[in-house]
């Protein structure tokens, strides 16, 4: 009897589904802005997300067992950028995973927020920073670190962040990541994905300073973002079900096939 208690506890605990609810929860987007903060150009940025250490990627959208390397480019118009990360899935193909919009609001001031792929993400999940960003509390004062856009919440003014200035001097010439399918950098040593609890758990101190919210700060994202953006022929596995997302030749992304999963818990 003892042993076949322990066996259907053993069964229970094997057959319990630790996959996210959304394919893109294994991507930490309050990471990104973290590293996004601390960089002092977009070639660090790209290389401070594709290290294991950082914890901010557990994607595997291709399925070969691998974290895939994240490429980032910057689309820039007027006082406006859109910061876009992606990946190749094949040598063809191209998913983008997250986008970061800045605008550069008046005489040293800029806002800027993280959006998810919805591909990948909930449709309109998008991230900023609170006011309780770390040094925000202590340069409010002395740097009008927070500026208020009327009928909305107050935004942290993130022109003192290092990558923000890097962005507007004068000498910034526009990144597009060198890399692409099977071109890597050589100092890249991809890892094997970990269970998305795990990851979660790993992702935590991330959450602190970024809020999510409803409003679109930058309004560039529709007119220089959308028409560019890259969608993949993407099975994406998560505990909704299987998802099969087809793009057309005008770009168009389709869902052709939903197969519900059954969860156990």
């Amino acid at each position: 009897m003892l042993l076949l208690v322990i066996l259907g506890i053993t069964t229970a605990f094997s057959q319990e589904d630790t996959r996210p609810v959304n394919t893109g929860d294994d991507f930490s987007l309050e990471g990104a802005l973290e590293l996004f903060k601390n960089s002092n150009s977009l070639e660090e940025f790209e290389k401070s997300m594709n290290q294991e250490n950082n914890q901010v990627n557990n994607l595997d959208l291709d399925g070969d067992g691998q974290t895939d390397y994240i490429n980032v480019e910057d689309i820039k118009e007027n006082d406006s950028h859109v910061i876009i990360m992606s990946t190749y899935l094949t040598e063809t193909e191209k998913q983008d995973i997250a986008i970061i919009a800045l605008e550069k609001t008046g005489d040293g001031k800029a806002v800027l927020q993280i959006e998810g792929n919805e591909d990948l993400f909930p449709k309109n999940t998008l991230l900023e920073p609170s006011t309780e960003e770390k040094g925000a509390v202590q340069n409010l004062k002395a740097e009008s670190n927070v500026a208020v856009i009327e009928n909305a919440s107050p935004t942290v003014n993130v022109w003192l962040w290092p990558s923000v200035r890097y962005l507007y001097a004068p000498t910034y010439v526009v990144w597009v990541s060198p890399y692409r399918w099977r071109v890597y950098p050589r100092w890249w040593k991809p890892w094997r994905p970990i269970s998305h609890p795990v990851f979660y758990a790993h992702r935590n101190h991330y959450r602190t300073y970024y809020r999510p919210v409803t409003v679109r700060r930058v309004s560039a994202v529709r007119t220089v973002y959308y028409p560019r953006r890259h969608s993949s022929t993407l099975v994406v596995h998560n505990r909704r079900g299987t998802t099969v997302i087809h793009k057309n030749k005008r770009g168009n992304v389709k869902t052709v096939k939903v197969r519900r999963t059954r969860v156990r818990r």
